[in-house]
């Protein structure tokens, strides 16, 4: 979801009503809002798996601090 309460889908379903009219005139604007979202879905993707990342991280950290001190 991006925006006000905006689903790519809704979008997506704008252009092809625009199609179907030969109205044409919004689909630039429509293909940036597409763009737009997804990659704020991205981002959320990737700061999710820099979230988990770091956590691996820190139990390898554990471990190998575990096996110095033996």
């Amino acid at each position: 979801m991006y925006g006000l309460n905006r689903y790519i889908c809704d979008v997506l379903e704008e252009m092809r009503t625009s199609v179907k009219t030969l109205n044409f005139a919004m689909i630039p604007s429509l293909i940036e809002e597409v763009q737009t979202m997804a990659d704020m879905k991205d981002l959320k993707t990737l700061k999710d798996e820099i979230h988990e990342k770091k956590e691996e991280l820190k139990i390898l950290k554990k471990k190998i601090e575990k096996k110095k001190k033996k």
